[in-house]
């Protein structure tokens, strides 16, 4: 429904509301503070729903000026993270909370080959979904999997690529105080 035909659309539906709950002009009117006049118009279409009116009325009413005006849809709610791609690389934020430990589901394209390592602030956890990824932590060399983990301080020097010609995608948390890991099991009941 476009714009026009909603606000078009809302004198009538003003006044169905009115007589369904069987209300006269001047009840409402009193009721609101809004003179029967205004609300004769309004019901019209002589006079167009301020937000002022309208909140006044959803109030009457007890219903959201949505409800009201009958308000087309605004589509998918969800704040969506946006993916960022730089040097081969594909970063999908997973988490958005402000400090603490973030979440990321990367995947390597391409890019650089030659581990050149980096230290920072902080602790990670890496787990392999798809592909083999090479992980360089100070003078250790490995390549781990799907389903393999590998947890690290930041503060060693550290580089992690693909191995091979295919794509790696793995989850990565991170957390830039030193968050550690806590993996707690409970022993399975015989």
């Amino acid at each position: 429904m476009v714009i026009e035909e909603t606000i078009a659309a809302v004198g009538p539906r003003l006044r169905a509301l009115r007589l369904k709950r069987d209300v006269t002009l001047v009840a409402l009117a009193e009721a609101t503070g809004v003179s029967a006049s205004t609300l004769s118009r309004l019901e019209s279409g002589q006079r167009k729903a301020t937000l002022e009116l309208l909140l006044s009325l959803s109030t009457f009413y007890g219903v959201t000026v949505d409800d009201l005006v009958e308000a087309p849809p605004v589509g998918d709610p969800r704040v969506r993270l946006k993916p960022v791609t730089a040097h081969g690389r594909t970063y999908y934020p997973l988490s958005r909370r402000p400090g603490g430990v973030q979440a990321f589901r990367t995947v390597i394209h391409s890019g650089e080959t030659q581990p050149s390592p980096r230290t920072h602030e902080g602790y990670e956890w890496l787990y392999v979904l798809s592909g083999r990824l090479r992980v360089v932590l100070g003078d250790t060399d490995i390549e781990i999997g799907p389903g393999e983990v590998v947890e690290f301080d930041t503060r060693v020097p550290h580089w992690f690529g693909r191995v091979g010609d295919e794509p790696v995608e793995f989850l990565s948390l991170f957390g830039k105080q030193g968050e550690r890991m806590h993996v707690r099991a409970t022993a399975a009941a015989p």
